[in-house]
């Protein structure tokens, strides 16, 4: 066991749950199961040392430390954390084995890696604790985001199924989730269901005593240098600040510098928010698709026409929480409106927009210690663009536009700064030189000469004794054992002055030296090592200065973040040609012509059919809305959703005209599959997601919902649907505005017991025995779907569909109970014997008998019309048809 193994494994004892990145020279080392393990993620050759000792092998394997950062992004995406151990002494002065120690964590959910993140979303790691209060459980919750300094914290009760816990969990989508080790068996069922619905998520578990109320309190008063937490308005969140505590420590611990970029923490409030729980953010395909979990094909690839990383993470965080203040949607729509009037103002911002980097991020490396003089450059190339950012705002002379433009911190000292100090050309690693300019320290100056002109000063000194000494031929010469030195034949050994010291006799000549020839040869052959280690002192200086300005910086990218998106909004509402909504006081929505913001993208220009939707609280409050599959259902459903969406988060809608109330929640129930991880099949998510929308739904919510009740047999789904249509009508005497899709045509007699129910269909034509869809929402129920023409359209084989075709008129004819006998008939073989003394449960048909003559003869008569004489000879008529019935 060498030196340097026995320290590797002393500092790898403090950090076993992570592979250690231990530093060698040039390259990062990994030995034994880290090696092994971190050869096969990353794809790279496992050697060994002790080579020679087949019997004490120690397997190992290393990454250059230049390139150090692609494989960081391998490991950590393969679910890895990551310790870098680095030097931290010159070995050149180092008695025995050079000190090291780990310098930080990298993780999933801790990381400014740009090679792990994603510039368009944010990389949480949320901390979770629990506390059973008097009468209910609480969660505390907290997220950070390390890359942008981005803190939050809240709480949420807790139910049997951790419902409100896991909207939020998969609303902010963190990396990694901290949580206390007590909580690893009361928290079992939760993380089953995350593990389905975070796929990749990183877990981390914590002693308890990092959560603790008191240790959590002192730990963020300590950070933010307050006496208490009232300032943040989150003093009350007791249980959250226990879980933002334990997070904070977290990052501390594992980032090991200043974190000065966190420079607050902010309640995450639901009552602020239209609340969207999981499974309708999922429905509605806000941020990935249902199908792939991709982001093209989503409403946010629609909505994102933004410039700047940090707009798209905010414009996504928008589109999480859309807003219920009336007075900041408005003030973001009379902006939008600004720049679709004045183009030219929106074409010059977004072409600003273009050259600025992601701040944020810049920030929070610079704040870590881990920036470098490219990201200044970067930086110093987005601040150039503030004032003229700033004057085309405040051009605009009011507005949320203009607000913005008047809060807008130039940072002009700090461009100042980098302009003077860093070289536009300077390299990414901090130890080659080439980082500072000329002219910025005076030290440096002097180092930069003497490098670069060394020999030129050497030949001006030999000058300068010359005229001093009147000798012509004196010159300067070198060598490895006296170094430079002055070489004079012995002719004019007489004018040698009394200063020069003779240091070796030659045959024709002596050589000398002297104070100033040896003061500045030790300053040239020390000026390289010197200037490298005086550029690397000044940028760290510079890089401090910068970081301490981390809240300015990042109130300015949260103002450039803002500009960002509404220019993003006002361009997609131009280019889609959407309108502004008029938002409401009362409790109506009205949507004149709306189009699906997504499906219209993917047609030819006008081939998307708009519809018209009307929902209140008084005659429309639940359409009942029939048709055939294919026709567009599900599409009117969710445009309307996301129409109503899109007006809370400030943004266009497209439309010809959108009067729209605000709503509390949005639910959707649109299509389900299996959830066989968690035990649950179709039926059981489709009834799940049914309770949360009749238990949480309020009079000022908005539900979609898409044929409840088609997972289990005929019966008991019509009555499901029945009883929710009329809980959802009445609920609280108010009802919830609700649009309900569904192939259930009985339920369209609800219209007539039901004064805020109304039935609507989706037109379609027949012609030739098939049909066209028309796309068109009108007013009325239609009692057929047209499933079977829908078959043969998807490519059923013919005699499939005219088979179908046969089956339903025997259904409506009655004479399905004969077609059914005559099939077992045909089918039945002479040698099969009934067990007759066997009971099978049996079932209701699944199709009622159809109307026969008799039926219909009797629905003609009218009883109050017929005289005694009539009366009798009808029900002569109707015996004989009876018989008739009975023979066939």
């Amino acid at each position: 066991m060498t030196p340097m193994l026995r320290q590797y494994l002393e500092i790898k004892e403090q950090y076993k749950d992570t592979i250690l990145f231990y530093r060698m020279g040039d390259f990062y080392e990994m030995f034994f199961d880290d090696a092994i393990t971190a050869s096969r993620v990353l794809g790279i050759t496992l050697t060994s040392r002790s080579a020679k000792d087949d019997t004490n092998k120690v397997p190992m394997c290393g990454v250059p430390y230049h390139a150090v950062s692609s494989y960081l992004g391998k490991m950590v995406r393969a679910g890895y954390r990551v310790a870098i151990c680095e030097q931290t002494e010159d070995p050149r002065q180092a008695r025995g084995i050079v000190k090291r120690e780990v310098v930080r964590v990298v993780t999933p959910g801790v990381t400014t890696e740009e090679q792990i993140l994603d510039e368009k979303s944010n990389c949480y790691v949320c901390g979770l604790v629990l506390d059973k209060q008097k009468k209910s459980k609480v969660a505390g919750l907290s997220f950070l985001d390390v890359s942008t300094g981005e803190f939050l914290v809240c709480e949420h009760q807790v139910d049997q199924e951790y419902s409100q816990v896991t909207d939020e969990l998969t609303r902010m989508m963190p990396a990694e989730l901290l949580l206390p080790e007590s909580l690893e068996e009361p928290l079992a069922p939760l993380l089953d269901t995350l593990t389905t619905l975070l796929p990749g998520l990183c877990i981390t578990w914590r002693a308890d005593l990092q959560f603790d109320r008191d240790t959590a309190h002192t730990c963020l008063t300590e950070h933010f240098k307050t006496s208490g937490l009232e300032g943040f308005g989150c003093s009350d969140l007791h249980t959250g600040i226990r879980a933002a505590g334990g997070l904070l420590l977290y990052i501390q611990e594992t980032q090991k510098t200043d974190l000065s970029h966190i420079r607050r923490i902010a309640s995450l409030s639901r009552g602020e928010h239209l609340i969207i729980d999981d499974a309708s953010r999922r429905n509605l395909e806000l941020t990935e698709t249902i199908i792939g979990g991709k982001r093209e094909g989503s409403l946010l690839s629609v909505l994102d026409l933004t410039r700047t990383p940090m707009g798209a993470r905010l414009l996504r965080q928008r589109l999480l929480f859309p807003l219920q203040d009336r007075s900041r949607i408005q003030a973001r729509l009379d902006a939008i409106q600004q720049l679709l009037v004045d183009p030219g103002i929106r074409r010059r911002l977004r072409e600003i927009l273009d050259s600025i980097y992601d701040l944020e991020r810049l920030c929070s490396r610079l704040s870590l210690g881990q920036g470098n003089a490219r990201d200044m450059t970067s930086l110093k190339i987005s601040l150039a663009r503030l004032p003229e950012m700033k004057e085309i705002l405040l051009e605009l002379g009011s507005g949320l536009l203009f607000a913005i433009g008047t809060e807008l911190d130039l940072l002009t000292d700090l461009y100042e700064l980098i302009h003077r100090a860093i070289r536009e050309d300077a390299p990414v690693s901090l130890r080659e030189g080439n980082l500072i300019r000329e002219g910025y320290h005076d030290e440096l100056d002097e180092l930069l000469v003497l490098v670069r002109d060394g020999k030129q000063l050497i030949l001006a000194l030999e000058e300068k004794e010359r005229q001093r000494t009147g000798i012509p031929k004196l010159k300067v010469g070198y060598n490895k054992v006296f170094g430079y030195f002055f070489e004079i034949s012995k002719i004019h050994a007489d004018k040698v002055p009394e200063d020069f010291i003779r240091k070796q006799t030659l045959v024709n000549a002596e050589r000398f030296i002297t104070p100033d020839l040896k003061e500045l040869e030790n300053r040239i052959s020390t000026a390289q090592e010197r200037r490298l280690e005086l550029e690397y002192e000044l940028f760290l200086e510079i890089r401090r200065q910068i970081a301490s300005h981390s809240g300015r910086l990042l109130a300015t990218a949260s103002g450039i973040a803002r500009v960002d998106v509404l220019c993003s909004l006002a361009e997609a509402s131009h280019r889609y040609h959407w309108i502004k909504p008029k938002l409401t006081a009362g409790s109506a929505i009205t949507i004149i012509e709306g189009r699906h913001p997504v499906i219209e993208r993917s047609l030819e220009p006008g081939r998307f059919v708009p519809n018209d939707v009307h929902l209140d609280q008084e005659t429309n409050e639940l359409l009942i809305i029939t048709g055939p599959n294919m026709a567009g259902k599900s599409t009117v459903l969710r445009q309307t959703a996301l129409l109503v969406l899109m007006a809370h988060i400030g943004c266009f809608v497209p439309a010809d005209r959108a009067e729209i109330c605000l709503v509390d929640r949005i639910f959707t129930r649109v299509g389900a599959m299996d959830d066989l991880r968690r035990g649950q099949s179709t039926f059981m998510v489709e009834m799940n997601e049914t309770a949360n929308i009749l238990n949480n739904a309020t009079d000022r919510s908005l539900v979609i919902l898409d044929e409840i009740g088609r997972g289990t047999s005929t019966y008991d789904g019509l009555a499901i649907a029945w009883a929710v249509a009329e809980e959802l009508a009445d609920k609280n005497g108010r009802g919830v505005k609700t649009l309900f899709a569904t192939h259930y045509h009985e339920l369209t007699e609800l219209a007539r017991t039901h004064t805020r129910i109304q039935n609507y269909s989706i037109a379609v034509r027949e012609w030739n025995d098939s049909i066209i869809f028309l796309h068109k929402l009108v007013k009325g129920a239609t009692n057929r779907s047209y499933g079977i023409q829908v078959a043969g359209l998807a490519g059923v084989p013919a005699h499939v569909v005219k088979r179908a075709h046969e089956i339903l008129k025997d259904i409506e004819e009655g004479e399905w109970q004969k077609s059914r006998q005559k099939v077992r008939d045909r089918k039945k073989q002479p040698a099969e014997k009934e067990n007759s003394t066997t009971s099978q449960p049996c079932q209701l048909p699944l199709f009622a008998p159809g109307e026969d003559k008799l039926h219909r003869f009797l629905k003609e008569i009218d009883p109050d019309e017929l005289t005694p004489r009539e009366a009798l000879n009808l029900l002569y008529e109707a015996r004989k048809l009876l018989s008739e019935r009975g023979r066939n």
